[in-house]
């Protein structure tokens, strides 16, 4: 759908709201220079909503009293949102958050499973949450080797990961396909090693060959809730996610994109922004949007960037 407002009315209300997203649109679609994006990303540590969050930490070095669970106010569920908000890890905030969680929090939720007394960072047995735990350890300065490694070994033949192949399960699922593939990629950027790469190119070639949302089998689309659009993600697939993943790897778009590429472009409004069309069930610490059937600030940065990558220039500008 052709916007009626102008891109740049779109770009103005983006940079109406929390430093998170301010430092991001600057990064991404408006290219501002470098110390003027790092001044703005380092108020995520003391301003709005990464100051809030980093605020709501235990002196057990938990959030919510919890690791995995409640949803999504536990600690693993805050780290992951702290890292889409782009909080610095070289910030003495989050030096010092992290440094109570790796001292202090265990995987504790169910006190009798053999995982009860690991370390936060050594993660516990279903891959979709140490996939997470490697995303989040690996942005925050983190040692998640042991994690990298015990993913490594649990590549299916297809190309993906499942955490019901414990249960039997044969085939990857797009959920946590997504999260390791988001994981590998952080912790190849942060130890600058190419251990996870040959495993990360055959999960993104689990997703092109599905073309994003489809079956291999019978073409049909896997899940219509994929096709629309929600935030945060946590460990749920969509479209957008999958695409924004390429983005950020530097997948070069091919023709199977073309039709979640497309997908993209008919959920944009005519007010040139996307909506939220609905949120996963669960408490919250507080919004970080304006809820479901309105416009999302963080979406439409996400779809902007992705479309911005797809054409090859700027879609704002």
């Amino acid at each position: 759908m052709a916007p009626t407002d102008s891109p740049q009315a779109t770009l103005d209300w983006l940079l109406d709201s929390d430093p998170s997203i301010r430092w991001q649109v600057m990064s991404d679609l408006t290219d501002e220079t470098a110390d003027v994006v790092a001044a703005e990303r380092s108020r995520v540590a003391t301003e709005g909503w990464g100051a809030r969050l980093l605020d709501l930490q235990d002196s057990n070095g938990q959030w919510a009293g919890g690791t995995y669970q409640p949803k999504w106010t536990s600690t693993t569920n805050t780290l992951a949102l702290l890292r889409v908000l782009g909080l610095d890890p070289a910030s003495k905030q989050a030096t010092n958050a992290l440094s109570q969680v790796r001292e202090k929090v265990k995987w504790n939720d169910h006190p009798d499973a053999p995982w009860a007394e690991n370390p936060y960072f050594a993660g516990e047995v279903e891959p979709c949450i140490n996939a997470r735990v490697i995303a989040i350890g690996s942005y925050f300065g983190q040692d998640v080797q042991g994690l990298v490694d015990r993913l490594l070994g649990e590549q299916l033949p297809d190309g993906g990961w499942n955490c019901e192949a414990e249960n039997g399960s044969t085939r990857s699922s797009f959920h946590t396909t997504i999260n390791v593939l988001e994981g590998f990629l952080e912790h190849e950027r942060a130890t600058g090693t190419a251990d996870t790469t040959e495993a990360r190119l055959r999960g993104e070639e689990y997703l092109l060959e599905r073309r994003m949302f489809h079956r291999l089998s019978t073409g049909e689309v896997v899940d219509p809730a994929w096709t629309y659009f929600f935030f945060p993600t946590r460990w749920h697939y969509d479209v957008l996610r999958g695409l924004d993943y390429l983005r950020s790897a530097g997948v070069m778009p091919d023709e199977r994109c073309a039709d979640a590429i497309e997908l993209v472009h008919e959920r944009r409004g005519e007010d040139g922004r996307w909506t939220m069309h609905y949120s996963y069930p669960g408490e919250v610490h507080f919004d970080v949007d304006d809820g479901e059937g309105q416009p999302s600030r963080w979406i439409t940065l996400g779809a902007l960037r992705v479309l911005d990558w797809s054409s090859g220039h700027s879609t704002v500008k």
